[in-house]
Parts: C-alpha cells; sequence; structure tokens
C-alpha cells in the first residue's frame, strides 16, 4: 500500500519511522524537553539524520487524566514549529484533537493529521475533507482526561477492530480517498495494560482491514509493566522492540521517541513470504468426512511450518474449498494461505517446503495431479526470481482464486515483490469457496 499524505508518499512494505515531538511542558516522558522553538527544532532535525521520515508535532498532551489545552494556546506552541520543519522540506504531522489547530497546521504546511479523538468530531472530518493530507484514525474511549475510568470491552481486539472499520468507512464515505487512511489502535487510550499488550500481540488483526497501521506505543506504561521498567524515559529500548514485534505484525508507522534505538531494532525485520497450502488427497478419512480429513492434514502441515528456523507464522486466512485447476477429472481441493515473517532464503525455504510435503506422502508423478500436500511459495518481499529452480512471484498465482481469495481476506491491499497489486481480475481457476 501506499499512503497519501499530500505531496508525500510513503510505500508500507517498509517500515516508516515517526519522530514524536512534544512541544508541551506536561508530556507523560518528555514534557518541558523540546517546547522552545529552537530546542523542538533542533530535536526535530536529529530524529531526521536518526532515520524519521515524518515529524508529528504536539502541542497538547493527551496523558491519561490530562486537562484540554486552549486552543490558541496550542495553535502557538505548534505552529510556528510546523512552519519551520515544513519549509525544510520536512513531512510533517500534526498531533490534535482540535479542528482548528489542525486547519492552522496544514495552512502552514503540516501534510498529516494525527487525530486521537479518531476524527469523532464533524469539524475535523471537515478538515480532513478539504485537505489532501494523510490521516492517522485513533482508537480512544472518551477523552484523555476520562479516558481511563471506562476500560470494559467485549472483546479487546475485536472491538478495536470494528471501530476503526467503522470510522474509516465513514470517512471514505464523506469523500476521503482510502490512501490517505492510516489507523491506529491506540495502545494505552482507554485500556488496561493487560489489554494493551494483547491489542500489540494481534496487530495482524488490523491489517487485515486494509490500511496502514500505525504502532504508537513508545514509552507507554503497559512496556513498563511487561519489562518491569518504571521510567518512561528508561524505556526506549523496549519500546524498540515492541515496534519490531509490531512490524513483524503488520504495522507500518512507528511513531518513536528515540528514532535511532528505533530504526537499529528495525534492522532485523524478516521479510514477509507468502505460501499457499492445498491438499486434495486425505491419507486417512471415513466416508462424508474427506472434507475434514483434507483440513487435519492442512494443520498438520502448518504445524510443522512453525518448527522452521528464524521464521513465525504472522496469518493465516480460512480454509477454502476449491475446484481442482488445470487438471479437471480429481476431487476438489481445501486451500489455505499463511503469512510468515522469515529470514530463510528462498531456496532454502523450498527444500524445508518439500520435506514438509514429502512427510504428508506427496507424489510428484503427475503435474496439477492429485496430492496430500502442495506448499508453493506464492511471493517473498523483496525478491523477484525466474530460474529452474524457483520462480517469484508465482507466476500463476493471480489466475488462481484458491490463492486469491484467501489472500485477499488476510491482506485485502497485498502487492507482490514485483509490484504488482493484489486483484481478482485475471482470476480464471480453481474456484474457491470459504469454509464455514
Amino acid at each position: 500500500m501506499i499512503w497519501k499524505c499530500g505531496t508525500y508518499e510513503f510505500d508500507d512494505r517498509m517500515p516508516v519511522i515517526m519522530g514524536i515531538l512534544n512541544v508541551t511542558p506536561d508530556s507523560f516522558s518528555d514534557g518541558g524537553d523540546h517546547n522552545s522553538f529552537d530546542d523542538a527544532l533542533a530535536f526535530a532535525r536529529e530524529q531526521l539524520a536518526d532515520g524519521a521520515q515524518i515529524i508529528d508535532v504536539g502541542g497538547e498532551s493527551t496523558r491519561p487524566g490530562s486537562a484540554e489545552v486552549p486552543i490558541d494556546e496550542e495553535i502557538a506552541r505548534t505552529v510556528d514549529v510546523v512552519r519551520a520543519l515544513a519549509a525544510e522540506g520536512v513531512c510533517v504531522s500534526i498531533d490534535t484533537r482540535h479542528a482548528q489547530v489542525a486547519r492552522a497546521a496544514l495552512d502552514a504546511g503540516a501534510s498529516i493529521i494525527n487525530d486521537v479523538s479518531g476524527f469523532r468530531d464533524p469539524a475535523m472530518v471537515r478538515v480532513a475533507c478539504d485537505s489532501d493530507a494523510g490521516l492517522v484514525v485513533m482508537h480512544m474511549k472518551g477523552e484523555p482526561g476520562t479516558m481511563q475510568d471506562d476500560t470494559t470491552y467485549t472483546d479487546v481486539v475485536a472491538d478495536v477492530r470494528d471501530y476503526l472499520a467503522c470510522r474509516a468507512n465513514e470517512l471514505e464515505q464523506a469523500g476521503v480517498d482510502h490512501a490517505r487512511i492510516c489507523i491506529d489502535p491506540g495502545p494505552g487510550f482507554g485500556k488496561t495494560a493487560s489489554q494493551t499488550l494483547e491489542l500489540v500481540r494481534n496487530f495482524q488483526e488490523f491489517a487485515r482491514l486494509g490500511y496502514p497501521v500505525m504502532c504508537a506505543v513508545s514509552r507507554k506504561s503497559y512496556i513498563g509493566r511487561a519489562y518491569g521498567i518504571d521510567a518512561p524515559k528508561d524505556r526506549d529500548k523496549a519500546s524498540a522492540t515492541e515496534a519490531l514485534m509490531a512490524c513483524e505484525l503488520g504495522a507500518s508507522i512507528i511513531r518513536a521517541h528515540n528514532v535511532a534505538e528505533t530504526a537499529a531494532a528495525l534492522k532485523d525485520l524478516r521479510p514477509y513470504c507468502v505460501l499457499s497450502l492445498g491438499c486434495n488427497v486425505p491419507l486417512v478419512a471415513q466416508e462424508g468426512e474427506e472434507q475434514a480429513a483434507k483440513i487435519a492434514q492442512l494443520n498438520k502441515a502448518i504445524g510443522d511450518l512453525c518448527t522452521l528456523p528464524d521464521s513465525q507464522i504472522v496469518d493465516i486466512s480460512s480454509f477454502y474449498a476449491s475446484e481442482p485447476a488445470y487438471k479437471e477429472d480429481q476431487d476438489d481441493f481445501v486451500n489455505v494461505v499463511v503469512l510468515m515473517r522469515t529470514g530463510v532464503a528462498p531456496k532454502e525455504l523450498l527444500d524445508y517446503l518439500h520435506a514438509i510435503e514429502n512427510s504428508l506422502g506427496r507424489v510428484r508423478e503427475e503435474p496439477n495431479g492429485p496430492r496430500t500436500m502442495d506448499i508453493d511459495i506464492v511471493d517473498y518481499q523483496l525478491y523477484v526470481i525466474d530460474n529452474d529452480v524457483l520462480t517469484l512471484p508465482h507466476p500463476r498465482a493471480l489466475e488462481r482464486d484458491f490463492v486469491v481469495s484467501p489472500l485477499q481476506e488476510i491482506r485485502p491491499q497485498y502487492v507482490f515483490a514485483d509490484g504488482t497489486p493484489l486483484s481478482r481480475a485475471g482470476v480464471t481457476v480453481g474456484r474457491a469457496t470459504r469454509i464455514g
């Protein structure tokens, strides 16, 4: 996906670091550190030199229990800094929940509105619609002063995901381009430490919505609880570790206080790999239970994928029943798509996959024929290969419904390593139906 922010565009296949610049006297970890004009510019330039691509300027603390800042004061704190950075060619974000502040910052050259209240204010929606700025839609219960008063959820991940999907859809209905929207689950905003931990360990659920996902966990209290670190400024290394884990799961915009620490951690980010698994010959099945037996074999293969070195499964689609492709005179298949992060090179990975297939009785005598297990590498981020052993992206991926439908389920805006976007336009074979 490309996140469009005014004249700036960010490819979310690689992490984008947003440096936090609080020009406030009372922010929870750095209040007063950068609230003079010269100190603010100096710190922003330091963040840019360390690898930030966006500077997020905030003039109101939104820590739990904080009081609202008068509009004129928030504008006075932020607009001159925004104007100066924008004049230097910096992509500037304004961190505000007030429409007047957002409009003033956009007039001063800001390219992003980062609204912690999730564009609930109709006036903020009008500002968004009247601009071409990128938008960060965040989840928060209530207001900063009251958000910790009620932290009750039926299912915190599902509730926050559904809220963000609704807010993003309402912005699109108002006329905002889908490509301008980024979503932020709001770690720590109206959530307990344990609820926040549950959110950030399930970022793949937010990536399924098809928007860039922001990871804004820097120095948050849940990190203090999870890592036993009391002082917020001592949480930078742990924050960077959390950012890396979030990126592995699907986050792509990283909001950070310590940009250098974060950039160093993100160097360990492993590429995405998309695998397509299929089975139409159950090894053991009673009559009428063939489909369940095929699913059991696929689950066994997925379990084996969990044992691969330097690899982590990020997301798994539903199971799909599909018509046989290319050779029609055979039983229907059951298929599933698995999204992984892996440090195993493509050729070595292929050898591991063949070993899993073989362990499940794979016979290779008939091209496109029946098989107990088939595992294809559909795409491997950063690799475009065409040789006798392996072609990436898979040359037939986009004609196969049993690949396209499950991949659309877990990554609706997926872009292959060669720049080709996921699309149904070329689907011709293997009509697939979601099971359950």
